[in-house]
């Protein structure tokens, strides 16, 4: 029972941190410009993945959408492969783990239901990885050019879409750990069992026929006093 327990709680981990994470895709602030060193703010610039934007001070926004992704700096596009893999191998790990569970009732055997659950604790670390490395990338970049003094355009600040997907990498990655290791424990449950009958088939036939160890008197068959048995130990001299 604790075994399903565990496994239900990892499932809802790796599935909000997949929301999680593919909540990240649209959200539009990954970065915002900074208010630092500045005393009149008449416009605020904030980008994503896929267009970068300004609102002056009525609150009205203006976007442009990324023109050529070929023209793109290289850790966008970096950034863009990472959250797109981390979504699919979150959706597949989701699919796997619904059909691994201890809990549903499609799957095959218990064997292959661990083997089912334990690719989609695997899918749901790597997608967790993956999420994890691309806000990295992408908050690595803010940063260099934040406290770099030779940059001298528009600085920013760590956006909000970050925060999220960090959050949503660190409940997958737990939640396919902890689906991998109680699956490990089932396995190794199982295994244990299977020997423990083994041995104890073994012992029981060893115990009923000992090797090398004669029948006490009182198990042996009763002599056979029967005619044929007697002729037969007779001599045969014992018709002359």
């Amino acid at each position: 029972m604790s075994g399903m327990i565990q496994e239900i709680l990892a499932f809802v981990l790796t599935t909000s941190g997949w929301v999680l994470v593919s909540s990240t895709l649209p959200t539009d602030y990954w970065k915002v410009s900074s208010l630092d060193g500045t005393v009149i703010t008449t416009a605020t610039y904030w980008s994503n993945l896929w267009k970068t934007c300004v609102t002056d001070s009525t609150g009205v926004s203006n976007c442009k959408d990324f023109p050529s992704m070929l023209a793109l700096d290289g850790y966008i596009q970096a950034c863009r492969g990472l959250m797109i893999a981390a979504v699919c191998l979150g959706f597949f790990g989701s699919v796997f783990a619904l059909v691994g569970m201890k809990c549903t009732k499609i799957g095959g055997s218990d064997k292959s239901k661990a083997r089912i659950a334990c690719f989609a604790g695997v899918d749901f670390i790597l997608s967790g990885l993956c999420s994890l490395s691309s806000c990295s990338l992408y908050a690595h970049r803010i940063t260099s050019e934040f406290f770099d003094p030779m940059f001298v355009a528009q600085k920013y600040e760590l956006g909000a879409a970050l925060f999220i997907g960090w959050a949503g990498s660190i409940l997958c990655i737990l939640g396919g750990s902890m689906l991998c290791f109680s699956i490990a424990d089932a396995l190794t449950k199982s295994n244990n069992q299977v020997n423990y009958v083994y041995k104890g088939a073994s012992q029981s036939h060893i115990s009923s026929h000992p090797r090398g160890q004669a029948q006490p008197v009182n198990q042996r068959p009763p002599p056979d006093y029967s005619s044929s048995s007697r002729i037969q130990h007779f001599d045969k001299n014992v018709y002359v």
